[in-house]
């Protein structure tokens, strides 16, 4: 029978019973209490069950049972506050215990519970988020940013359900942490201060069981915050103490390149060795290890190196050459000898220097390199490309630390400091100055010398000639012309003349280019100074432009616009040509070499200049042509031509949408006189607001196209006219008579135009030449065409009848060595046979035919 129903008896038999199985639920809660806390839901869960199975004999315990087991049960009560903080403090643990086991899909459903949570706990907390939150979602983060760049470096890749946890909370902490920004950032500044007002806030808890750590051999001398110590290889305690950081530090050296390697451990390693070090000598070690193992987390071609690790490189590098400007007895040398002892530290004196190999040069071009990386890889019309941009002003000033560095240890003559590595860092200022205009380059140079110490000077560039800036740019190119060769001389040049051409110093520029000779040789050099190359040419053009210099500005600019490759001969983005294809290594390669968009040409200004001095000149030529058939055809801009010509074959052209359109219709206009029309075309372009100066820009396009106006009129109209006054072509195009006259001789000396001036009279008396009949204008164009297809298919013949004539000839035929003569070729006559024949025989080569044998008599 069931005891239940046999609760109103009192036999000594049930009671016993009783009391037995309430004996035992009593052990088991404080065997309950006794366990860790990691299994506090089980408990939860266990006490659930026991208390739905002591339900009945609630009701046969007596009163003084009764009321004891109440007021046992009233002293382990909790408030609603005390159990939200149990529930936290629970998901935290289940979250922490996960990142152990790598498994972001519980990390992923915690933190939802972990946000849904929290609400409740601020609002009973004042309106304060707990600290103990504020720690879990700051190291959430750290450890959500570095297994994602494990990833990205990693062979071994996650399963499908971490990768999806793993970049759901990527997601969901960067947008999280931006609520609690101000406590996060306090807490990773001080990780200990922060969290020991928590005292106040947590609630206690059971005590924890204290876990004695196992003799292994080794003492251990440090734990974390959960009483866990780090064990290495053969489960002894690692140490991280002053005398093992050598050890260490060899022992992750020679871990480099290996595969499956834990960079991030490493890092964190070595940042643990860096708070341990007691001397300059151990500090300088570790942190050339420290930043080479941050570049190793980006070792692809195709990677970009976080920015948060480029920040911490760069802060390291800093601190590195803080501690070399200080300590005068240790130098950093490539050459140098490796210490190889371990187990002692080496003995430096005062009086001598000590040697340590690396390289402060190589690890500042890496910097410069990865953030032109990360630059090309963001969008530029994005705020993230902003505020990327903004650590170049701290890059520029470690360049500059490092520029003075190695000064110092240039004018050592104890050391041999090879005249490289100040090029090469000299040469890396060089190119963060050239392209900028002297406001920008200023305000840089100010900020830099702000930022390094007063002790510390530069003897190539002093603090004195920071705000000149042509100064600067000519002392660093001055210095890498006369101490460097080769490749680093022709970019020290290129950057000079873009400087120059930058800055309206044309002529300067112009005359540097062309006493280098380098556009003799460019193509020997690497695609990176060929692009600098073609850089400073467009810039010497647009330079040239500015300066009303028309003719000068289109031949500097019709090598690189005429090709229609701007974008790839300028390397500012791949411009893909029909019926043409890269291989992807080639595409990955062009893309690498890309410009970051801050110092990119802007194209479109750069065909609105290209195409409209085209204009200027093309319009009086076509004008020159179509009056004088006789003279020989010429082209100065094909693509302007080809521009030309589709707009003249369009059945109907509304108004101007484009750059392009506006040039095509002021074009257009020019060739009919209206001359104000096409001023009107020119100067209604919205790109002149880019430029400096615009109103004068205007003003001197306009100037330019009265005057070409005026010659295009006369070349036009010169056939129709006997006499014509000078006064009346000044009206006409609103321009003094002096600068007509000088322009019609000007035409007259270079015999453009056949016509004499009378100065007394003012007027202009042309003279009349054979004029020719509308027959022989035809009859010496049709002439001209068939030259040009007799010409063509001789060469076609020839192509195609070369190899058939050696084997010919090999055989012993005609103008071989066995009939005669070895006279080969057109009109060679063999020493045996009689003259040679044009073609080796009347029937060999095609001459045209009839038409052709008619031109020929």
């Amino acid at each position: 029978m069931s005891r239940f129903f046999t609760a109103s008896d009192s036999s000594s038999e049930e009671s016993s019973e009783e009391e037995l199985y309430s004996n035992d639920e009593e052990s088991e809660e404080e065997k309950a209490e006794d366990s860790s806390e990691e299994d506090s839901e089980e408990e939860e869960e266990e006490d659930s069950d026991s208390g739905s199975e002591r339900g009945a004999s609630r009701f046969l315990r007596d009163a003084s049972e009764s009321d004891q087991s109440d007021d046992e049960s009233g002293k382990q009560k909790k408030s609603g506050k005390d159990k939200r903080y149990d529930e936290l403090e629970g998901t935290i643990r289940l979250i922490e215990n996960a990142e152990k086991i790598n498994d972001w899909a519980v990390i992923s459903n915690e933190f939802d519970k972990l946000n849904r949570q929290i609400p409740a706990l601020i609002k009973q907390n004042d309106g304060k988020a707990p600290k103990l939150y504020i720690k879990a979602i700051a190291d959430l983060e750290t450890v959500t940013l570095e297994t994602y760049e494990k990833q990205k470096v990693s062979p071994k890749k996650m399963n499908a359900i971490n990768t999806r946890g793993l970049n759901a909370v990527r997601q969901r902490i960067r947008k999280n942490n931006k609520d609690y920004q101000k406590d996060v950032d306090a807490y990773r500044a001080g990780p200990e201060a922060f969290m020991r007002e928590e005292v106040t806030e947590v609630v206690p808890t059971a005590p924890r069981a204290s876990r004695q750590p196992v003799d292994l051999g080794e003492t251990v001398t440090a734990a974390d915050d959960e009483g866990f110590t780090v064990v290495g290889a053969g489960g002894r305690a690692v140490q991280y103490t002053p005398e093992s950081i050598l050890k260490h530090l060899r022992s992750i050296v020679e871990q480099r390149g290996r595969k499956n390697t834990d960079r991030l451990e490493h890092i964190r390693t070595l940042e643990k060795l860096f708070d341990v070090a007691v001397n300059d000598y151990q500090r300088i070690r570790v942190l050339l290890t420290l930043i080479s193992t941050r570049f190793d987390l980006t070792s692809g071609t195709g990677n970009q190196m976080a920015s948060e690790q480029w920040k911490l490189a760069e802060q390291e590098l800093t601190k590195l050459l803080q501690i070399l400007e200080n300590s005068k007895e240790i130098v950093i040398i490539e050459n140098a000898e490796e210490w190889e002892d371990d187990d002692k530290l080496p003995t430096i004196t005062p009086d001598e220097i000590f040697r340590i190999p690396g390289s402060v040069v190589s690890f500042v071009e890496r910097l410069d390199d990865e953030l032109t990386r990360s630059l090309q890889h963001i969008d530029p019309h994005t705020a993230e490309y902003v505020d990327r941009l903004t650590d170049e002003t701290s890059l520029y000033i470690s360049l500059v630390r490092t520029m003075v560095y190695v000064e110092s240890l240039k004018k050592n003559p104890k050391l041999d400091q090879s005249q490289d590595s100040i090029n090469r860092v000299i040469m890396r200022r060089l190119e963060h100055v050239y392209f900028k205009p002297s406001q920008v380059v200023t305000i840089l140079e100010s900020n830099t010398w702000k930022a390094i110490p007063d002790s510390l000077d530069s003897g190539i560039t002093s603090r004195a000639i920071s705000n000149d800036t042509t100064s600067l740019v000519q002392t660093l190119c001055t210095y890498l012309f006369q101490n460097s060769e080769g490749i680093i001389r022709a970019r020290a040049m290129l950057c000079q003349v873009y400087f120059l051409a930058l800055h309206d110093q044309y002529y300067k520029a112009r005359d540097m280019l062309l006493m280098s000779h380098l556009q003799e040789t460019i193509s020997n050099f690497d695609v990176n100074t060929q692009i600098l190359f073609n850089r400073s040419l467009v810039q010497v053009g647009l330079c040239a432009f500015r300066a009303g210099l028309v003719y000068e500005a289109q031949t500097s600019l019709q090598e690189i616009c005429g090709s229609n490759r701007q974008k790839e001969l300028l390397a500012q983005g791949l411009q893909m040509q029909r019926f043409h294809q890269i291989s992807p290594e080639q595409e990955r390669l062009e893309r690498q070499r890309q410009l970051p968009f801050h110092m990119h040409i802007n194209l479109e200004l750069l065909e609105c200049v290209y195409l409209t001095c085209s204009m200027l000149l093309e319009i009086p030529l076509l004008a020159q042509i179509g009056s004088s058939p006789d003279i020989r055809k010429r082209v100065i801009s094909k693509t302007y031509r080809r521009l030309l010509e589709y707009h003249e074959r369009q059945i109907f052209t509304g108004p101007p949408e484009n750059t392009r359109d506006h040039v095509m219709q002021a074009s257009k206009a020019l060739s009919a006189g209206e001359w104000k029309k096409a001023a009107d075309f020119i100067n209604s372009i919205k790109i002149w607001e880019l430029m400096a100066n615009s109103t004068k820009i205007k003003d001197m396009l306009s100037a330019q196209i009265q005057e070409e106006g005026l010659r295009t009129y006369l070349f036009t109209y010169a056939p129709f006219y006997d006499t014509l006054a000078v006064a009346t072509l000044a009206d006409m195009f609103e321009l003094p008579a002096r600068k007509v006259s000088a322009v019609v001789s000007k035409m007259i000396s270079h015999e453009e135009l056949a016509a004499a001036l009378d100065q007394v009279n003012e007027a202009i008396i042309f003279r009349k030449g054979v004029e020719l009949s509308r027959l022989q204008s035809l009859a010496l164009s049709l002439s001209d065409k068939a030259s040009g297809l007799i010409e063509s298919n001789e060469k076609t013949l020839e192509t195609r009848t070369q190899g058939m004539a050696n084997a010919f000839e090999r055989q012993g035929g005609p103008g071989g060595r066995g009939r005669g003569g070895r006279g080969r070729g057109r009109g060679g006559g063999g020493r045996g046979g009689g003259p040679g024949r044009t073609g080796g025989g009347p029937n060999q080569q095609f001459t045209g035919g009839a038409l052709g044998r008619a031109i020929q008599a």
